[in-house]
């Protein structure tokens, strides 16, 4: 029970004098279905913090791909049916991305504070 409390006093030492460690990045999940990202008929906008990972999920049937037509990092996913893309932003800005199959209805905006 000590050991615990001792790396814990340890650690807070430790940042106060060599500054805070860097904080850790969270993941945002992004639903990737047939012909829409995020929700039909919701907002296609998600904010996400600079150095979240962002995994989009393939949710339904129909092959689809994730393309950033606009932004500070251009990047895209192959194009699949399922599974997931994962992609680390460190680039603080808007995307705008589309699946390049079912364009220009299916797009969504990304921004990265």
């Amino acid at each position: 029970m000590r050991k615990p409390a001792v790396a814990c006093l340890l650690t807070v030492l430790l940042g106060s004098m060599f500054g805070a460690p860097p904080a850790l990045s969270k993941r945002e999940a992004i639903a990737v279905d047939d012909n829409y990202f995020v929700h039909r008929g919701a907002a296609r906008r998600v904010a996400v913090e600079r150095s979240d990972t962002v995994v989009w999920e393939w949710e339904g049937s129909s092959p689809h791909n994730v393309t950033v037509t606009r932004g500070p990092v251009r990047f895209h996913s192959r194009t699949k049916s399922s599974g997931t893309y994962r992609k680390t932003l460190t680039e603080r800005g808007t995307y705008k991305i589309i699946c390049t199959l079912h364009a220009p209805r299916m797009r969504m905006t990304l921004k990265v504070e």
